[in-house]
């Protein structure tokens, strides 16, 4: 990070909260020092014309089951973390949960142990870790092994709260068919952040687990029960309730843009659609086909398909999402810079750093098109 004064100009500029016009930010010792209106703004050290580009702070994922070439499930260790994380930084991502699908006890305490060592070493961008269950329902499973699912046990429990104990945050996903009501509740009394997905449960047991204490939904629309005239199921709990926040895969595959144009407006506050990545080995490579348990996975024209088809996470990566949030969803931009940053940063309790700092910020082309890092450090 320079220790020099730089100064942004002619672009878009994002502070978390608000797009900014028409005016200049500049950093001072690599902090924000100044954010105000061009003609008067008094600009200092090296200015950079950013050309109609937008300046943001890096991107926050909260669902990475791979990237680089690797994949979580397959070496669930420090090393595997980091080649994931550096991979999606490359990527624009400042932050995100490694994500383990689901898998065997011995597999998930493992993944857990890497986890909790990679935040200890200090790992770049490792926020926690999500756990994508294994207490699902079969009956949503998608591309999850569907003998691996199963209800939740004491052993369970007692394992999922000594790890958030331990790590800055643990992200769950599970099943209302797999989990009471009071196991939630003590996962959320362990602060440990409870998302509803891959379920059949109907609106009305969702929203009794939103009570219970879970405050997100996992890659809305997909492997869930749909919204019906006559029983809304979790869709329509996670657009009606407050609390309840939801990731969304916007590589317009996964969700037709339309569907989500109107979820975006049907939406309950104060939660918020975020935008996830659900990203697998190939993100940041040119891999064609890579294996996950066994399992081939081909990469075709920006899906990822097991051999009967069922998509097995996304060829997607977050300035991509934003660009179809922006020009197929017509979603705002400022709107959907927040659903990459900000939306999931509060969801896990770091919210995005204020005053920003030079290294966290990114640069975004016009276009939606691409990203880089402003500082070569960051």
């Amino acid at each position: 990070m320079t220790s020099e004064s730089m100064t942004f100009r002619n672009g878009a500029l994002f502070d978390g909260e608000r797009l900014h016009f028409d005016q200049v930010m500049t950093f001072r010792n690599g902090v924000l020092a100044a954010l105000a209106a061009e003609e008067t703004a008094q600009i200092e050290g090296q200015v950079i014309d950013l050309n109609g580009d937008i300046l943001c702070p890096g991107f926050v994922d909260l669902q990475v089951n791979g990237g680089g070439g690797a994949m979580f499930n397959d070496d669930p260790s420090v090393d595997s973390i980091r080649q994931i994380a550096e991979a999606h930084r490359r990527l624009g991502v400042a932050s995100l949960l490694p994500t383990l699908i689901t898998d065997t006890p011995e597999k998930t305490e493992a993944a857990v142990a890497a986890a909790i060592e990679a935040v200890r070493a200090g790992v770049p961008g490792v926020a926690g870790l999500h756990l994508e269950g294994p207490h699902l329902s079969v009956a949503r499973k998608g591309a999850h092994d569907g003998a691996l699912i199963r209800p939740m046990e004491d052993a369970d429990l007692t394992m999922l709260i000594a790890a958030a104990e331990q790590l800055p945050c643990l992200k769950v996903t599970l099943a209302p068919e797999s989990v009471s009501l009071q196991q939630v509740q003590a996962l959320s009394d362990a602060g440990i952040l409870v998302s509803l997905g891959h379920s059949n449960a109907d609106f009305e047991t969702c929203q009794r687990y939103a009570v219970a204490g879970a405050r997100c939904v996992t890659h809305l629309f997909n492997a869930m029960s749909q919204l019906g005239n006559r029983e809304p199921g979790l869709v329509g709990a996670a657009l009606a309730t407050g609390g309840l926040s939801a990731g969304v895969i916007a590589d317009g595959i996964h969700v037709h843009p339309e569907v989500i144009r109107a979820a975006w407006a049907a939406k309950t506050a104060p939660g918020q659609i975020f935008l996830v990545s659900d990203a697998m080995a190939v993100a940041g490579t040119d891999q064609a086909t890579f294996e996950l348990e066994g399992r081939r996975i081909t990469r075709t024209d920006g899906r990822l398909t097991l051999e009967d088809g069922t998509l097995a996470g996304a060829d997607l990566d977050l300035t991509t999402a934003i660009r179809i949030l922006v020009t197929h969803a017509d979603v705002p931009l400022q709107e959907a810079l927040a659903a990459a940053t900000t939306y999931p940063a509060s969801l896990i309790g770091q919210p995005v750093a204020q005053p920003l700092r030079a290294e966290s910020m990114i640069r975004i082309s016009s276009d939606l098109e691409s990203c880089s890092w402003i500082c070569s450090q960051g």
